[in-house]
C-alpha cells in the first residue's frame, strides 16, 4: 500500500511538473523557461523536478511527448465522416476535429513551433521531439489524403499536405492574436480550400495527359 502511495505521489508531482513547464516555456520560450521557475510555479523543490528529469531540455521534451501522445490519442478516438459523406464534408469534419485538438492540447504546436524558430549549435532533445512527432503527423494525413485524392501525384499530395501544415500552424497563431477568432469556422474554409486546390491539380493532370 505505501509502494501505491508513493507512486501515485509521484504521478501527481511529474504532472504538476510538466503542468507548470508548459505554462512557462509557452510563454518565455526555450531559453526563458528554467528549473527554478518551474519550481516556483509547481511548488515543488527543484530536487523533485531532478527526481523526474535529468535537465530542462528533457522536461520540455516530456511536455511536448505527453501533449502529442493526448493529440495523437483523440486523433484515434475522433469520429468518422459519414459513409456517403463528399471529399468536402469529410476534410471538413476532419478539420472541424482538429481544430478541437490543436486548441485543447495546445503545448504540442505552441511550444513546438518555438523550438524550430530556435536554432542553436546543439540541437534540443525537445527540439528533436517535435520533429519526430511533427513527421508522424505528416505521413498520417499523407496517407489520408493519398486515400482521398487518388488522382494525385505523390509530389501533389505532398504539396497538400504543406499547405495544410502551414495553414494550421498560421491558423493557431493568428487564433493567439486575435482571441476572438472563430477557429472553427476558418478550419472550415480551410477544409474547402484544400478540397479546391485538390480539384485543380487534378484538372490540370487531366489536361496534361496523352490523349
Amino acid at each position: 500500500m505505501p509502494h501505491r502511495q508513493q507512486r501515485a505521489n509521484g504521478v501527481v508531482s511529474r504532472d504538476a511538473i510538466l503542468d507548470a513547464a508548459a505554462k512557462i516555456a509557452g510563454e518565455r520560450g526555450y531559453d526563458g523557461t528554467s528549473i527554478k521557475l518551474v519550481s516556483d510555479l509547481s511548488g515543488l523543490p527543484a530536487s523533485s523536478i531532478y527526481w523526474h528529469f535529468a535537465n530542462k531540455d528533457d522536461l520540455l521534451a516530456a511536455v511536448i511527448d505527453r501533449s502529442f501522445k493526448a493529440w495523437s490519442t483523440a486523433l484515434d478516438q475522433a469520429e468518422p465522416a459519414p459513409a456517403d459523406a463528399t471529399n468536402e464534408e469529410r476534410m471538413v469534419h476532419g478539420l472541424r476535429q482538429e481544430c478541437v485538438r490543436v486548441m485543447t492540447h495546445p503545448d504540442f504546436l505552441r511550444l513546438g513551433l518555438m523550438l524550430l524558430l530556435e536554432r542553436r549549435p546543439v540541437e534540443a532533445a525537445a527540439r528533436r521531439r517535435f520533429h519526430d512527432s511533427r513527421m508522424e503527423i505528416h505521413n498520417r494525413v499523407t496517407v489520408g489524403y493519398a486515400r482521398m485524392f487518388p488522382a494525385l501525384t505523390p509530389p501533389q499530395v505532398r504539396q497538400l499536405v504543406r499547405l495544410t501544415f502551414a495553414s494550421v500552424d498560421g491558423l493557431f497563431i493568428a487564433a493567439i492574436s486575435e482571441p476572438e477568432l472563430d477557429l472553427t469556422a476558418e478550419f472550415e474554409v480551410l477544409g474547402l480550400a484544400i478540397v479546391s486546390a485538390a480539384r485543380s491539380l487534378t484538372a490540370r493532370n487531366l489536361a496534361a495527359a496523352p490523349s
